[in-house]
């Protein structure tokens, strides 16, 4: 007995270290979801102390007055800074921090700081996304290396994640809703603070997501998502156009990508847009495959989860998400405004990401904080080829509560180097985001990012 007692133990640890493991889970742990464990997996009981509450199904309506289309109130304006952490006292909340969250109160130590305020977990999806989350428990797997999902539709794949790259694929196939446009923009500022923004109009056709999606459809059509974004502003780069077929089984069929040049007039196949080509209009900041802090095929890493620790994240940011602020308000040299920022203890999965010798790429590691509510990726740390922090992205949250899911408002990806950011989703002075936008597949075809380009 104590023989094949330690044989599973060496198997799990094999299984954990390598990335790969036997995804499905029994009946009797499939039914801890929504009973010990939140619907999506996350501990629906309190911390020790308290500081973390019990999930007790976060936001479940709107606020009063509150309309689709309207900016989101915040749900909770009673609530004070408890303290702040600054330059001068984060050595004693270091536990609590990753590596690229001190490293920016030493970068920034006159001006970075964090308002902590009390924690809220408000993360919450469709009672639909729970029931196929319980299910997915049950069915989903890995295909071959890691590189796709396959017996799984519209929750979360795996909410008991036994490797690294289960994980990542909860954070890539989470619930933002189905047929989404959003409206917004980005912006470098120079170390002086000087800034252009760049707008966007995104559409997002969220095919694994839809609430009619089959596990038997999405195998076949082999779709996740499809993405286009047209570039607003400035003049200069207004109607460059970009589309992307996201892939479920990528060993079989790689991301699609093409793009609509206003200068050479027609649509171009884009297979390179991917992993570490440069992000549209980024001023060289973030990677393609940093966009929504990880997208794309995670074959170049080796995929280890770490557990799970207490930290502090940007949450329930609807300061920094309001339209009664302007984008000078947020835009400072070298970081954002924090007095905007919120941020919270929170229970976060941690997986790190380490390059395979046989490929290339600009960071070397990765480690990835992720939301055990909403497999929302919070922080991300990373590394270049001298295992050194060189990037450090955040993702500003909030719960869009007519859906409801929960996303970031302003991910911000800051470069350790230069002393230069990208805060990317800037959306203050637009319309807010629809999350009923009439799309289909149709306007998501080359032929449609031809007729967009020409307008």
């Amino acid at each position: 007995m104590l023989k094949k007692q330690l044989l599973l133990t060496s198997f799990i640890a094999l299984s954990l270290s390598s990335g790969f493991a036997v995804a499905k889970v029994s009946e009797a742990e499939a039914n801890k979801l929504g009973a010990e464990l939140t619907p999506l997996g996350g501990i629906k009981a309190a911390n020790a102390d308290g500081s973390i509450p019990a999930w007790d199904g976060g936001i479940t309506k709107v606020p009063a007055g509150y309309k689709p289309g309207d900016f989101h109130p915040d749900p909770y304006p009673e609530d004070k800074v408890l303290f702040e952490i600054t330059s001068e006292n984060y050595k004693q909340y270091g536990e609590f921090l990753s590596d690229g969250q001190k490293k920016l109160f030493e970068t920034y130590p006159s001006t970075f700081k964090m308002p902590v305020y009390p924690s809220r977990r408000s993360a919450s999806s469709p009672q639909f996304v729970y029931d196929e989350t319980k299910i997915n428990a049950l069915k989903a797997e890995l295909i071959e290396g890691g590189n796709g999902v396959k017996n799984a539709a519209i929750g979360i794949p795996f909410p008991m994640p036994q490797s690294g790259i289960e994980a990542i694929w909860n954070h890539i196939l989470r619930y933002r809703g189905e047929k989404v446009q959003r409206f917004g923009g980005q912006a470098a500022p120079t170390a002086s603070g000087d800034y252009n923004i760049i707008g966007f109009d995104d559409f997002l056709l969220q095919k694994y997501s839809a609430k009619d999606a089959t596990r038997e459809k999405l195998l076949e059509d082999n779709v996740i998502s499809k993405f286009m974004q047209e570039v607003t502003s400035p003049a200069r780069l207004a109607g460059t156009v970009l589309l992307v077929h996201e892939t479920m089984d990528q060993i079989r069929e790689p991301r699609k990508a093409w793009t609509y040049n206003t200068g050479q007039r027609k649509v171009l196949a884009a297979p390179n847009i991917a992993y570490d080509a440069p992000g549209t209009a980024a001023d060289g900041l973030r990677t393609t495959d940093d966009f929504d802090m990880f997208n794309g095929a995670p074959d170049r890493y080796n995929w280890e989860l770490k557990g799970q620790k207490e930290m502090y994240v940007a949450y329930n940011n609807y300061k920094l998400h309001s339209n009664n602020i302007k984008y000078s308000d947020i835009l400072k040299p070298g970081h954002i405004n924090p007095d905007y920022t919120r941020f919270e203890k929170h229970r976060v999965w941690v997986v790190e990401a380490n390059l395979k010798p046989e490929f290339r790429h600009i960071y070397q590691k990765r480690v990835f904080f992720i939301d055990e509510d909403s497999w929302q990726i919070q922080v991300a740390d990373m590394y270049d080829n001298r295992n050194e922090l060189y990037r450090v992205a955040v993702a500003h949250g909030v719960n869009y509560y007519e859906v409801p899911t929960q996303w970031s408002t302003v991910d911000v990806y800051y470069d350790l180097n230069s002393r230069r950011y990208l805060a990317l989703g800037l959306d203050n002075e637009e319309s807010m985001y629809k999350f009923d936008v009439s799309l289909d597949d149709g306007d998501f075809t080359p032929q449609a990012l031809r007729r967009k380009g020409k307008r």
